[in-house]
């Protein structure tokens, strides 16, 4: 069929074919609605991924913090689903990082502290495959901004080796003290910053950015705040490490100035969290945007600064804090929200790791997981079908002495040093840990210490022999 031509009857064909054309969706407008939830159903939704750096679980009101004001984060957990048993894989910042980048727990992950045995960083290695490598395969664009902490500059592990098409941030979870830095990396670009900059303002403005560029195709973005770490430095100068360029809105109270400090960061954090959430909506992919939140371990203590955690009860009912494998090192807020998929305002206690990230991740764009992952996708559980067989949660830790621990079912065993004995403690009855009952359930005993002995890959790095005894 001839198309055109000057005279009535091709006029007639091109309007033929151009209603024929929208009738199929192929001229319809891209900002319309109705055109993003056709694309949406056929393509893999974005994924956002929001990691708080030592936030305690106990210092979001939708945990049942009391003083310091969270409306955003309150609101993004009534809007989906919270988990009360989430875990982060490590006690510290870069070990649980390296776990839910690689869905590989501390038994078998490449990098098992801050630093290793020679007091020097461990980068990932090119054979090591994390989440944004499996989403950039399915076809997303993939970026993080702000704290990463796994390779320092011309190491295998920089973010542009990993997986991510776009950085900035901090490459050195140290720099990432400092809250008013002299530089920040661009990719492989060293950028000088303006005096007296706050550096997690600038994050907020870049994963703004980031989301406006690429919000017509799917997308990961991992934005690692780095609020509200402590600049452990500063601390040691001045006793107060808790740098934000306001106390406000808690000027009046009649707390330390590390205290209001501290709540100021959480609720600026939650304030920018609020602005990307309303850019989602802004841009019409709200619906197509999975929103996961977190922290990277438990609350700091007090030597990291200055501040008395016990005012908030950051840690809520749980024993310990950062640094230790009982529950308040470990246990940390999850919140997972997508619209009109998981459910707004349900709760579940099924116990969950940050390991769990890579999985499911890769189950929502639609791809396989590498293999040999601890692990599991929470896809079909987030859609409100059965939870996940697993077997135990295990952890280790190498800082002042080998530690390591165990979940099976609501059983918690920790034992310190390879030949030390195992504590027991039913989380159903005694979630802060108080009441050793290992002498009464010896079998429970012997599978957990038999799950330590399995779960641990011996690490050139952080050899547990060299670590064997708590120091």
């Amino acid at each position: 069929m001839r198309i055109g031509g000057r005279g009535l009857g091709g006029r007639l064909c091109v309007v033929a074919l151009c209603v024929l054309l929208v009738a199929c969706g192929v001229l319809t407008r891209g900002a319309g609605a109705q055109s993003r939830r056709g694309q949406s159903r056929r393509r893999p939704p974005n994924i956002l991924l929001v990691v708080a750096d030592d936030l305690g679980r106990g210092d979001l009101g939708a945990y049942g913090q009391r003083f310091i004001r969270t409306p955003n984060l309150d609101r993004l957990a009534r809007e989906g689903m919270l988990f009360t048993d989430a875990y982060a894989p490590a006690p510290v910042c870069a070990p649980s990082r390296a776990s839910f980048m690689t869905g590989l727990h501390q038994g078998h992950a490449r990098i098992r502290g801050n630093t290793g045995r020679n007091n020097e960083r461990v980068p990932l290695k090119d054979e090591d495959v994390t989440v944004a490598e499996v989403l950039k395969g399915a076809g997303y664009r993939t970026g993080i901004v702000g704290k990463w902490g796994l390779g320092e500059p011309g190491t295998t592990g920089v973010p542009g080796r990993q997986g991510f098409d776009y950085f900035f941030g901090y490459l050195n979870q140290n720099h990432a003290h400092n809250y008013y830095p002299e530089y920040l990396w661009r990719n492989d670009e060293r950028v000088t910053l303006p005096k007296g900059t706050y550096s997690h303002d600038l994050f907020t403005r870049e994963a703004l950015d980031f989301v406006r560029r690429e919000s017509s195709a799917p997308f990961f973005l991992y934005l690692a705040y780095t609020l509200p770490h402590a600049n452990n430095e500063l601390t040691r100068k001045t006793g107060n490490g808790m740098e934000v360029p306001s106390d406000a809105p808690y000027s009046r109270e009649p707390w330390s100035p590390q205290q209001r400090n501290y709540a100021a960061m959480v609720t600026r954090l939650d304030a920018d969290v609020g602005k990307v959430l309303a850019l989602l909506k802004e841009l019409r992919i709200d619906e197509e945007t999975v929103v996961l939140f977190a922290s990277d371990n438990g609350p700091q203590d007090k030597s990291e600064g200055g501040y008395d955690q016990t005012l908030f009860d950051s840690n809520g009912p749980f024993r310990g804090l950062k640094r230790e494998l009982y529950e308040g090192g470990i246990r940390v807020p999850l919140f997972v929200r997508w619209p009109g998929r998981v459910r707004a305002g349900s709760t579940t206690s099924y116990a969950t790791t940050l390991c769990d990230l890579l999985p499911t991740a890769a189950a929502l764009a639609g791809v396989s997981a590498p293999p040999a992952i601890d692990g599991v996708s929470l896809l079909p559980f987030l859609l409100g079908r059965r939870a996940p067989q697993r077997g135990p949660l295990y952890w280790e830790f190498h800082e002042g002495g080998f530690v390591q621990a165990v979940r099976m079912g609501s059983w918690k065993a920790v034992r310190k040093g390879l030949g030390g004995t195992v504590e027991l403690y039913d989380l159903k009855t005694d979630l802060g840990e108080t009441h050793d009952v290992a002498a009464s359930h010896p079998e429970v005993v012997r599978r957990a210490a038999e799950v330590m002995r399995r779960e641990h890959v011996e690490s050139e790095d952080w050899p547990a022999s060299a670590t064997d005894a708590p120091q």
